[in-house]
C-alpha cells in the first residue's frame, strides 16, 4: 500500500506514581482524553508505583498482547531516587527511538530551560509495540503528545509515522 492513510491504533496508559489516584490523576485523565479525541482506542489505564520489577512486568504483558500497539508510561522519569521508569523499560527494547528523548528535551528547553536536562523521556519499540515514556506533569504530557506522539500515530503524517508499522487487526 503507497497511499497513506489513519488507522486507530489500540494504546494502552499508564500512570506511574506512588501517590496519584484515579481521582487526582489530571494528566493521566488529560491523556486519555486526547487519545480518544485523536481516533485512537484507549485500551487499557492503570496507575502504578514505582517498582521497576512490576512495571517491567506491566509492560511486557501489554507489549505481548496482539492486539496492543502504543505503550504510553507518564511519570517516573525524572532524577528522583524512586523514579525508574528508563530502567525498567530499557531491557524491553528491541530497537530504542533515540530522536525521542532528544527531541522532547529540545523543546521541553523552550518552555522550562535548563530544566529540561533532567528529563529522561525515552521511547522504543519492543515487540512491534511502540513504548513511550514521558514526565508526569501536565505540561510535558501535553507538549510531547502534541508535538512528538500524536503526529507520529498519524498515519497521514509525513514524511514517515509509526501508524503503518503498528496497525494491527482490532
Amino acid at each position: 500500500m503507497t497511499a497513506k492513510q489513519h488507522r486507530p491504533l489500540h494504546i494502552a496508559l499508564a500512570t506511574v506514581s506512588d501517590r496519584h489516584t484515579p481521582a487526582t490523576d489530571e494528566t493521566g485523565d488529560w491523556l486519555a482524553d486526547a487519545i480518544a479525541e485523536a481516533g485512537h482506542h484507549r485500551y487499557q489505564r492503570q496507575i502504578l508505583g514505582t517498582d521497576k520489577y512490576v512495571l517491567r512486568a506491566v509492560v511486557s504483558r501489554w507489549i505481548a498482547e496482539p492486539q496492543l500497539s502504543v505503550v504510553i508510561l507518564n511519570g517516573g522519569t525524572g532524577f528522583a531516587a524512586h523514579n525508574c521508569v528508563p530502567e525498567a523499560l530499557e531491557p524491553l527494547f528491541d530497537q530504542t527511538i533515540t530522536g525521542f528523548g532528544e527531541l522532547f528535551r529540545q523543546l521541553s528547553f523552550q518552555q522550562i530551560g535548563s530544566s529540561a536536562l533532567q528529563s529522561r523521556a525515552i521511547a522504543g519499540l519492543a515487540n512491534n509495540t511502540l513504548v513511550v515514556a514521558i514526565p508526569g506533569s501536565l505540561s510535558a504530557a501535553q507538549l510531547a503528545w502534541q508535538k512528538l506522539i500524536r503526529p507520529q500515530l498519524d498515519g497521514l503524517q509525513g514524511p514517515c509515522n509509526f501508524n503503518a508499522r503498528l496497525a494491527r487487526s482490532a
